[in-house]
């Protein structure tokens, strides 16, 4: 069971790891060892999450998202399976953490009348400083 926020729990069942060769410079080990590790959580059929949740975390993870509704990590920044292992959780925690995190709606409001006025006050100063950079016969 892995605990995300006080109230979501993924439960391990619901993720599939791949270890797969990792890309880039390591010398020989790299061609020989599969250290790179391949993180899949199914969000569209997962139980765990609210469909609200769900959502948010498709627009979170962008490209990372298949058509299916999986989601892949694919962590190879360490030299050994486990730290890259934990490295994937950890960013999968971390995503769906932030898409748990509900936006609070944005208030609509009316600029004052104070603002307004300066607004006005300092484009009218703007068109003056513009005017008077004319060649000084160029008027009328």
């Amino acid at each position: 069971m892995i605990r995300i926020t006080p109230t979501i729990n993924l439960d391990d069942s619901e993720l599939d790891e791949q270890f797969v060769r990792s890309p880039g410079p390591g010398g020989q080990n790299v061609n020989k060892v599969a250290t790179a590790v391949q993180l899949r959580f199914d969000v569209a059929r997962s139980p765990s999450l609210a469909d609200s949740i769900k959502q948010r975390l498709m627009r979170l993870a962008g490209r990372r998202v298949s058509m299916q509704g999986v989601l892949t990590i694919e962590a190879h920044r360490f030299r050994t399976r486990e730290r890259n292992r934990k490295d994937a959780l950890e960013r999968l925690v971390d995503l769906i953490g932030k898409a748990a995190h509900q936006p609070k709606p944005r208030k609509k409001t009316k600029p004052t009348r104070a603002s307004k006025e300066r607004r006005l006050k300092s484009k009218r100063r703007r068109a003056l400083a513009i005017s008077m950079r004319g060649s000084p016969g160029s008027e009328g």
